[in-house]
């Protein structure tokens, strides 16, 4: 039978009054945006040049972020009216992460500083009040009266936030407006860091990681993705637009090359999500369908190291030769190995991939038939020309200065939206349910008469053809293809393991799960090049580290988060204090014998 008690939130880990904690939080981000505008150091030679009074400059005006955002989440603890949205659901949890974020960049900078300039002497007093102050509001934060569900639970059941108020259409466009161009920011402002200024680099992802826990614990990421499901398309838009705007903030063909590798990555990813994601299929060598591309494209497009090198296709022509020579190989390969399952599948695939750099290594006129040119790739690539527009040479469009990486920058952020409709039209079509019945349950599927056997091919051949239209773009970016990056596993992008963690890292099943996991394993290695030998290692940690808490990704697909979470306590309506509402009428319910 079913009995009801009646709980009252745990008291705070330190004993002080609710009202001396939430004063403790104010001063302590009061204190810390107060420290930004004095030195931290007497010395230029920290990255950023801290030793300026009212002039913030790197992990300074990251603190000020910080510190502001602790602030603004205290003051949702007064009522305070107008902030009622940034914790709808009252919670203690966004609070107590924001409080966090001001206390890491602080004492992150603070530490650096005196590693740095060789002893605490280095420090000026800004950097003291700084860490002061930060401690100071996460100590306030430990005083909160805690609620008497568990943390993963804000994270789980989102239901749990109570619904938003219905806004007018335009408000809601404007807020998705707003919101895609404080993303366009931060990312502009973590490409931008300079590789040499890792200290402030990893100030920043101290606050993303951190920022980004506390929005999501208070709900508005939740929220954020019912206004992106009520206006898809104008959110999507905005997104593409956005990333069209990037070049022309960045004007730094460095980050602009990095954006064109990150979206050339993240269209291949976005290609074995359909496999992996969608049709739950292990495929270990996906790299080798880039690779099929890029060398098809290579072949035809007017280089003298090319084996027709008197043949130079249009880049249309290119493209649908890289696409047709891909989906072969997908087909060829698929047909005979797709009636596997599981882990024989995943072997299967891989040594497919292994295959393909074999061969290509090979065909260099010696060993093999002469066609890839070897271990020396095919090189000097000409650059594009499309109606006239080269793509190699640097062009003026609305003032603003538009080099080489730009342009193909913008050239694949156009394949990348064919590739995101493509993915939509696909997962949404009766073939797209046909995969996700195949993922779920291969035998469940065939006995109600879906032809597993073509579905898994479809997908194969599809997913094959979309990497292959990336590589196509790839091989011009590079200038050359060789068989070198086309292996399981490398410290450098792309490669089948890197690919797959994408997917896995970002989210299965989802579009903008592969893109922002690409981002994340592309950019992170550039920004942390300090770490060296340890790169590999660091990586390990962070991805067991978010499995643990987080194993459908970081963007979540609905589906799988539900299969992830069924069983965590599921049976039971988890407490949360609201707002002026007295704790005591709410009970939790436990199913008993």
């Amino acid at each position: 039978m079913a009995t009801t008690e009646t709980t009252t939130p745990a008291r705070g880990l330190i004993a002080l009054p609710e009202s001396a904690a939430r004063v403790l939080i104010a001063v302590g981000a009061i204190a810390t945006i107060a420290s930004t505008f004095m030195s931290w150091t007497y010395t230029s030679d920290f990255p950023g040049d801290l030793t300026y009074y009212g002039s913030p400059a790197g992990l300074q005006v990251l603190d000020i972020v910080a510190g502001a955002l602790t602030l603004l989440f205290a003051l949702t603890l007064w009522n305070v009216r107008g902030l009622g949205w940034l914790n709808p659901a009252g919670a203690t949890q966004p609070v107590v992460l924001a409080a966090a974020s001001a206390f890491a960049v602080s004492w992150f900078s603070a530490i650096a500083i005196a590693v740095d300039l060789k002893g605490l002497v280095a420090l000026d007093p800004g950097a003291y009040l700084a860490a002061v102050g930060s401690l100071v509001a996460l100590l306030g934060t430990l005083a909160l009266p805690k609620p008497g569900d568990t943390f993963k639970d804000y994270i789980t059941k989102p239901d749990l936030i109570p619904p938003a108020a219905k806004l007018d259409g335009w408000v809601e466009r404007l807020v998705i407006t707003g919101a895609t161009a404080v993303a366009l920011i931060v990312f502009n402002y973590g490409i931008g860091v300079d590789p040499d200024a890792s200290e402030t680099f990893l100030g920043y992802l101290f606050l993303v990681v951190f920022g980004a826990w506390a929005l999501l614990t208070a709900g508005l990421f939740d929220r954020f993705a019912q206004l992106n499901a009520r206006h898809k398309g104008f959110a999507t838009s905005m997104a593409f637009l956005a990333a069209a705007i990037f070049p022309f903030l960045a004007n730094n063909e460095h980050n602009s090359n990095l954006g064109v590798n990150i979206l050339v990555v993240a269209t291949v990813a976005l290609g074995l999500n359909i496999v992996v994601g969608l049709t739950g299929l292990l495929d270990l060598g996906y790299v080798a369908f880039l690779g099929v591309g890029a060398y098809a494209a290579a072949l035809v497009s007017g280089s003298e190291f090319s084996r027709f090198s008197g043949v130079q296709f249009p880049f249309w022509a290119a493209m649908l030769t890289g696409m047709a020579a891909s989906l072969v190989f997908g087909v060829l390969i698929g047909a005979p190995t797709l009636r596997l399952r599981g882990d024989y599948l995943a072997i299967v695939t891989l040594g497919f991939g292994e295959i393909f750099r074999i061969a290509v290594n090979n065909m260099d006129g010696t060993s093999g038939p002469n066609l890839t040119n070897g271990p020396n790739g095919i090189s000097m690539i000409p650059d594009l020309d499309i109606f006239g527009f080269n793509f190699g040479s640097e062009h003026n469009i609305l003032g603003f200065p538009l080099g080489r990486f730009a342009n193909y920058f913008l050239l694949m952020l156009v394949i990348t939206a064919i590739v995101v409709v493509v993915f939509n039209r696909a997962a949404d079509s009766r073939i797209g349910r046909s995969w996700i019945a195949i993922r779920e349950d291969e035998t469940a599927a065939t006995a109600m008469g879906i032809n597993g056997f073509r579905v898994k091919l479809i997908a194969f051949a599809l997913g094959a053809s979309l990497a292959g239209l990336a590589g196509t773009v790839s091989a011009h970016v590079g200038y050359s293809v060789n068989p070198a990056p086309y292996q399981f596993a490398g410290s450098v992008p792309p490669n089948s393991a890197f690919l797959l963690a994408a997917v896995v890292l970002g989210g299965m099943g989802t579009v903008n799960g592969p893109i922002l996991g690409a981002t994340l394993l592309y950019l992170l290695p550039e920004k942390l090049s300090f770490l060296k030998e340890y790169e590999l290692l660091a990586f390990g940690i962070a991805l067991v580290i978010l499995m643990r808490f987080r194993p459908e990704g970081i963007i979540a697909n609905r589906r799988r988060q539900l299969e992830f979470h069924e069983s965590d306590d599921s049976d039971k309506a988890v407490h949360i204090p609201e707002q002026g509402l007295p704790d005591s009428t709410v009970g939790v319910t436990k199913a008993g014998a």
